[in-house]
């Protein structure tokens, strides 16, 4: 089946957005050794060491509940960190005004960021914002585009992530790395079904390295066919709250 290209980009990123979003963990019951992690230490360290994904996740839920300024405070922190689906979704809020003064500039700048990589949902759509930008709306699209890219730029914006998942696997297990126990089971939602991070896999490179982590989303995105998928809520059963403070030092 084609991409609908006639179809909201709003609603085909609701569709996918959780699909390299926040993980549900399980516990089978039982506990590892004392010196081993938590199920919920695991859970909690998986999260802050993917801010790109919790606040994506975070975005997705306000957005859906009508709360769109809260939508936008949350998708502008996971852009922060590369997160692809979150400038897209900014630059549709910007191009509808939802939860932002309406700016049809910003909103090409947004999605031309978001087009950074060349996902095809997001090049679509940057085109048809480009048709109807008048010439001067043209202009100060790249004017913006250009302070964009040096805050949020994949330049940028991957090592920043890439710190935090390094430093959050460091903290997680100390001097264990790799020792996870064998109750954790991390259901993540993909566009094709379930994928599960069993305790073997918790540290799967696809997860916790750089280049790895950034080609799994590039398949899953490439892959992807928004007008095909429809993965709903995530659900937790052991999932505490991650620290008060955020990831770079901002409040949340």
């Amino acid at each position: 089946m084609p991409l609908n290209l006639t179809r909201p980009l709003a609603a085909s990123l609701l569709a996918l957005s959780l699909s390299l979003s926040l993980p549900a963990v399980a516990q089978s019951g039982g506990q590892g050794p004392v010196d081993e992690p938590s199920a919920e230490v695991m859970a909690a360290g998986f999260m802050n060491a993917h801010p790109d994904l919790m606040y994506r996740s975070r975005g997705v839920e306000r957005f859906r509940d009508g709360e769109y300024e809260e939508a936008f405070v949350r998708f502008t922190r996971a852009a922060r960190f590369a997160d692809k689906p979150s400038q897209g979704m900014l630059g549709e809020m910007y191009w509808n005004g939802q939860g932002v003064a309406q700016d049809r500039a910003m909103a090409y700048a947004w999605m031309d960021l978001a087009a950074e990589r060349m996902w095809r949902p997001f090049v679509i759509k940057r085109e048809m914002y480009w048709n109807e930008l008048s010439a001067d709306e043209r202009e100060r699209a790249l004017e913006e585009g250009r302070r964009l890219y040096a805050e949020y730029g994949d330049a940028v914006a991957k090592p920043r992530k890439e710190q935090v998942m390094s430093r959050e696997r460091k903290s997680v297990v100390g001097s264990r790395t790799g020792a996870v126990s064998g109750s954790v089971s991390i259901q993540i939602p993909g566009p094709g079904g379930t994928e599960t991070v069993s305790a073997k896999d918790y540290y799967d490179d696809r997860y916790w390295e750089a280049d790895t982590y950034w080609a799994w989303q590039e398949r899953v995105w490439k892959e992807a066919r928004p007008a095909m998928v429809d993965v709903g809520p995530v659900s937790t059963t052991a999932n505490p709250p991650p620290r008060e403070d955020d990831t770079d030092g901002s409040p949340r």
